[in-house]
C-alpha cells in the first residue's frame, strides 16, 4: 500500500472516520441490554431502551477516539441506570449498511442513536428523518440539519495548536514528526494546528508529515503495522517527538517510539493512562484530547432529562470539549514546556490567537 508523504508542509491535521457496519440484526454487541427498557428520569420525561451506540473503523478497544465514546456511553449508562448497545464496525461496509444499523437501534426503541465519526452523516440524515421522535448524534460532522439530530464536532486544531508547542519545546534536535491516518479534511486541521503551534516556538523546526493511506478503507486508522512502519521511517529521519492522528494505527506510532526512546504524542484519549499502551506510556509525553465521551454523555443527559440536544455542539478549549492531556510526571517535571502549552492555552481562549485549519 502506498503511503503517502508531504514532508515539512504546513498543514493537514487529523483524527478519525467512521465505517461501521451491521448487516443483520444479531451482529449488533450489546453491552447492557439486561437494564431496564424503558427508563423513566425522575421527572417523567425520558422513554427508551437506553444509549445506541455505532463505533468508527478500528472499533472498541483502540485506546483513542472510539474507546473516547465508549466512556461516554459507559457513563451515562451508570449514571442514568439505562440499558445500551453498542456496534463494532466491520470492512467493507456501504451506507446501505449503516442506514440499516441504525434503522435497527432506531426501531428497537434506543434514544438517542450515535454514529462515531463522519462517515454516518448520509445514514443519520435518512434515518432520522423517519423516527422524528428519536434523537441522533453524529460525531465529526456538521452537515445534518434537523430538529432531532445533534451534530457534536470539535475544535481539534487548537488541541493540536497544544501538541506542537510541547513537541517543539520538548525536541532535542528541532525536528518533529506527524502521522496523519487518512489524507482527508478532518485530519488535516491536526496537522495544520500541530505545525502551526511548533512553528510559533520555532519558525524553522523540521516537520516530517505523512499520511498513510488515502481512504479509510485503506486502513490508514485501523493498521497498528503502518503506523509502525511510517514511525520508524520519521524516527530514522531524525524526528525525536512524534505526534499522531490516526486511531488504532496510532499504536503502532507508540510502540515504536518507546522502542526507539523518542517521544509520542497521543490523540484523542489521553493514551498515557491507557492500560493497552502501559508498557510504552514513559515515551508518551501527553495527548491531544478531543472530548468525544464528553459529547456523548452530554447528549444523552439532555435526552434524559426531556431536552434534547440538537444542531452544531462544538467542543473547544475554552468549554473543555479539546486540550492536552498532563498525565505524565516526566511531562509535568519540564516545566518550561508545560508554561509554554498553558500561555498557548489561554492566548487561544482569549482571541489572541487564531489556529489554522488548514
Amino acid at each position: 500500500m502506498r503511503l503517502i508523504s508531504r514532508r515539512t508542509r504546513f498543514s493537514r491535521a487529523a483524527v478519525t472516520v467512521a465505517v461501521v457496519a451491521l448487516a443483520a440484526a444479531g451482529c449488533g454487541k450489546s453491552s447492557t441490554d439486561s437494564k431496564s427498557s424503558d427508563s423513566e428520569s425522575s421527572s417523567g420525561t425520558y422513554s427508551g431502551k437506553g444509549i445506541g451506540l455505532a463505533y468508527d473503523i478500528g472499533g472498541k478497544g483502540d485506546q483513542s477516539f472510539n474507546d473516547a465514546a465508549y466512556a461516554g456511553f459507559q457513563k451515562a449508562e451508570k449514571e442514568f441506570k439505562i440499558g445500551g448497545q453498542d456496534i463494532e464496525p466491520q470492512d467493507g461496509e456501504s451506507d446501505a449498511d449503516k442506514v440499516q444499523r441504525l434503522t435497527q437501534l432506531a426501531q428497537a426503541g434506543y434514544n438517542p442513536v450515535i454514529g462515531v465519526g463522519f462517515a454516518y452523516a448520509p445514514a443519520v440524515k435518512e434515518v432520522a428523518a423517519k423516527f422524528p421522535k428519536i434523537t441522533f448524534g453524529i460525531i465529526d460532522d456538521e452537515q445534518i440539519q434537523a430538529k432531532n439530530v445533534a451534530d457534536m464536532v470539535f475544535h481539534e486544531e487548537q488541541a493540536s495548536y497544544l501538541a506542537g508547542v510541547a513537541a517543539a519545546k520538548a525536541t532535542k534536535k528541532a525536528h518533529i514528526g506527524f502521522i496523519g491516518g487518512v489524507d482527508i479534511p478532518l485530519i488535516h486541521k491536526f496537522e495544520a494546528g500541530y505545525v502551526q503551534g511548533a512553528k510559533s516556538v520555532d519558525p524553522n523546526i523540521k516537520i516530517e508529515s505523512q499520511y498513510l493511506t488515502e481512504t479509510a478503507q485503506e486502513g490508514g486508522f485501523s493498521s497498528p503495522d503502518k503506523g509502525k512502519d511510517a514511525a520508524s521511517g520519521q524516527i530514522e529521519a531524525g524526528a525525536d517527538v512524534i505526534y499522531h492522528a490516526a486511531g488504532l494505527s496510532g499504536q503502532g506510532v507508540i510502540t515504536e517510539a518507546a522502542a526507539k526512546k523518542v517521544w509520542a504524542i497521543g490523540v484523542d484519549s489521553d493514551q498515557y493512562s491507557q492500560s493497552a499502551l502501559a508498557a510504552y506510556k514513559d515515551y508518551i509525553l501527553g495527548s491531544a484530547l478531543k472530548n468525544v465521551g464528553g459529547a456523548v454523555y452530554d447528549l444523552v443527559k439532555s435526552v434524559h432529562a426531556g431536552k434534547p440536544l440538537s444542531g452544531v455542539v462544538r467542543g473547544s478549549l475554552s468549554n473543555d470539549g479539546v486540550g492536552f492531556a498532563d498525565t505524565n510526571p516526566k511531562y509535568k517535571a519540564m516545566t518550561d514546556v508545560v508554561a509554554a502549552v498553558d500561555k498557548a492555552k489561554q492566548d487561544i481562549i482569549d482571541g489572541k490567537i487564531t489556529v489554522n485549519t488548514k
